[in-house]
């Protein structure tokens, strides 16, 4: 088992993954490509990738039994199909920060449903943590102005956006067991397949008919970048940090999002850092800090946790 920092380290690069995204996506969209078309390429060209790798490193590897397969696609309903379609919809139509900031919903959702499917502890610390991490994530939200006139249709996207991070969180919950069990690309390569399925229809028209030979460089690069760090090694670190964190732990990082959107807003100019959004960032991290708290309980039976 890997240490804690190697884990902490995994989460982190995630999450500064996802919060470049938020400001990155909005030069793709909806000027060079729409959000299911960029759905669509995502989901193929990470379905084809972990399809490919998991021939040559997991070949005997396959997912059996009932309950399994139908967890696995869940998980492809509700990490890759569903919530690729929710979230560059809500994207589309809110502000990067503001999609940032509601993702802080996912945390909750991951502890509530650990607490019912997975039996997951949940611990003074761990309550603490959420409400002083909920509290920075809500401080910062109060605290922006709206832009109802360079996003007239916010609040749809908002709703989108919050929605994403429902389901996304149920999927973190949902594909834990999963990973513990199987080859890691094993799992990938079943739930970007299922969310393949869902996905492309939706978007397929979309990706064929877009004007390719009009992109620019930065567009092509940013569109690389979504297929290649926002699919694909985000979701290989997120699994891979799910064998040694506790969902909760690996919910609550998203935390961190708004903090690192704003940071990477603010180099590229399109925003102001505050010592108001940096006391923010103290109280996110600290909200992290706390969740990452482990149970005393659970460091005793280290025999059931190798089964």
């Amino acid at each position: 088992m890997p240490n804690q920092f190697r884990v902490h380290a995994a989460l982190f690069f995630v999450a500064v993954i996802y919060a470049a995204n938020y400001s990155l996506s909005k030069d793709v969209m909806p000027l060079y490509m729409t959000p299911f078309g960029i759905v669509t390429l995502r989901v193929l060209g990470a379905s084809s990738f972990f399809a490919l790798v998991k021939y040559f490193v997991a070949p005997q590897d396959k997912i059996i039994g009932w309950t399994d397969n139908r967890r696995s696609i869940l998980c492809g309903i509700c990490g890759i199909g569903v919530n690729q379609l929710l979230f560059f919809s809500g994207l589309n139509l809110t502000s990067p920060i503001s999609a940032s900031l509601l993702q802080t919903i996912a945390p909750i959702v991951v502890v509530i449903a650990s607490a019912i499917l997975l039996s997951e502890k949940i611990t003074l610390p761990r309550v603490l943590g959420i409400a002083v991490g909920a509290a920075g994530a809500a401080s910062l939200i109060l605290s922006r102005n709206a832009q109802a006139a360079i996003y007239p249709h916010a609040t749809l996207g908002n709703l989108f956006i919050l929605a994403n991070a429902t389901v996304f969180g149920l999927y973190l919950v949902l594909v834990q067991p999963l990973m513990r069990k199987y080859h890691a690309f094993t799992v990938l390569a079943r739930v970007f397949l299922v969310g393949a399925i869902i996905a492309v229809p939706f978007g397929w028209r979309d990706a064929l008919t877009a004007h390719y030979a009009t992109f620019p460089l930065k567009i092509w690069l940013e569109i690389g970048y979504m297929v290649v760090f926002l699919t694909i090694l985000a979701y290989l670190l997120n699994n891979w940090a799910l064998k040694y964190a506790s969902p909760a732990l690996l919910g609550v990082y998203i935390y961190l999002q708004p903090v690192l959107a704003v940071l990477i807003a603010v180099a590229l100019g399109k925003d102001h850092l505050t010592w108001g959004k940096a006391g923010q960032a103290v109280l996110i991290f600290v909200g992290v800090w706390l969740v990452s708290q482990k149970p005393k309980a659970a460091a005793v039976p280290a025999a059931a946790e190798t089964v």
